[in-house]
């Protein structure tokens, strides 16, 4: 029997296929049937009646994806741990990318991949693998620059939370939030809210892009540009996160570093945005002898050549591919499943440090 974790609204069973050898990841193309029924109410009250909590006591308050109050409701979950990775999806050379920077894990424990932003459907098939794998305790982990990436949805998709976003994803389609499916599943859920800005890991990641583009840093000005939010308070966050990694290419001896935003999804914004970033490259480069632009993005360039058009720069690379990559995803799972009260199959629970973590 599988129960949403809300349980004021029906649940809904999804049913997915799969064929032996077939990598767990899942694409957007990948959507699993589903049909829907209403649990009668004596199956509620046993299923109700057998759920009695069997996790060590948390440490923490306040774990990772588990607002407080809110009760986990369990049905025939099996006893791994497991994750299951989100992230946004591209091409096939940026979800291989992803790809190849979880399988260390999964020598560890069961992993399975949801591309999308926050897809339902890639979500749902990739739960439901974990499922078949004998997976009671799923680790969420977002790959995501901003920690606020499509959190809302997250949740409600989850049942962690009831108030749907305004709108949501779906695939690329634009929904109402409260047509947003749930999703099914017997598995306790434990969300991770921290993003890839602000970490010592991407940091250390923006330090070796320079490096490697610039013979001599005290000559050398750089330029770090994300995607941005639409938001002026969520942009504005962005930005200050990644003045982390702008004061390590400080302390590196790079001449001059700035950060922006391109804020790719709102015409509005971005044209402001394009000039500032333009005029910045531009009076760097008649400063010092070589600027180099740096994407604060997971993979790719962006569209930052079409923006630069004209001017003078050296381009480097997204985080992907960087092994640093690989230990921050490795120690969101075990700070995930530590933050809960369980033990890691990646490495020990050890004293907990400050993260990129939004509430």
């Amino acid at each position: 029997m599988k129960m949403i974790l809300n349980l004021n609204i029906d649940h809904t069973k999804r049913m997915t296929t799969s064929t032996p050898g077939q990598p767990s990841a899942t694409t957007p193309q990948q959507q699993p049937a589903s049909l829907t029924r209403r649990m009668p109410p004596v199956l509620l009250l046993l299923a109700l009646k057998g759920c009695v909590a069997t996790t060590p006591p948390n440490p923490d308050p306040h774990p990772t994806g588990s607002p407080p109050g809110r009760a986990h409701q369990t049905g025939q979950a099996g006893q791994l741990p497991g994750v299951l990775v989100m992230a946004h999806g591209g091409g096939p050379e940026w979800n291989r990318q992803v790809e190849a920077h979880v399988s260390g894990l999964r020598e560890r424990l069961p992993v399975a991949l949801a591309f999308g932003m926050a897809n339902p459907h890639t979500l749902q098939a990739a739960l439901d693998s974990l499922e078949q794998r004998g997976v009671g305790t799923v680790a969420v982990v977002r790959i995501f620059v901003s920690p606020e990436s499509f959190l809302q949805q997250t949740e409600y998709l989850f049942g962690v939370r009831d108030d749907p976003p305004a709108r949501g994803m779906m695939g690329h389609r634009m929904v109402k939030g409260d047509e947003l499916p749930r999703l099914a599943t017997d598995a306790r859920i434990l969300i991770d809210r921290a993003g890839l800005a602000g970490s010592e890991q991407v940091s250390r990641i923006v330090v070796d892009r320079a490096r490697a583009n610039a013979s001599d840093l005290a000559e050398t000005a750089a330029v770090l540009i994300a995607h941005g939010m639409g938001a002026e308070d969520e942009n504005d966050r962005v930005l200050a996160w990644m003045e982390s990694a702008a004061a390590a290419l400080r302390d590196a001896g790079m001449a001059e570093v700035s950060v922006a935003a391109l804020r790719e999804d709102w015409s509005g914004p971005r044209e402001r945005a394009e000039r500032e970033i333009r005029a910045t490259v531009e009076r760097m480069g008649q400063r010092w002898s070589r600027v180099v632009v740096i994407p604060y993005r997971l993979f790719g360039f962006g569209p930052y050549a079409k923006v630069l058009e004209g001017l003078e720069y050296v381009d480097a690379r997204g985080l992907l591919p960087h092994a640093l990559v690989s230990e921050w995803i490795a120690a969101r799972v075990t700070d995930t499943l530590c933050s809960a009260g369980l033990a890691s199959p990646i490495g020990p629970c050890g004293p907990r440090r400050a993260r990129n973590r939004f509430k």
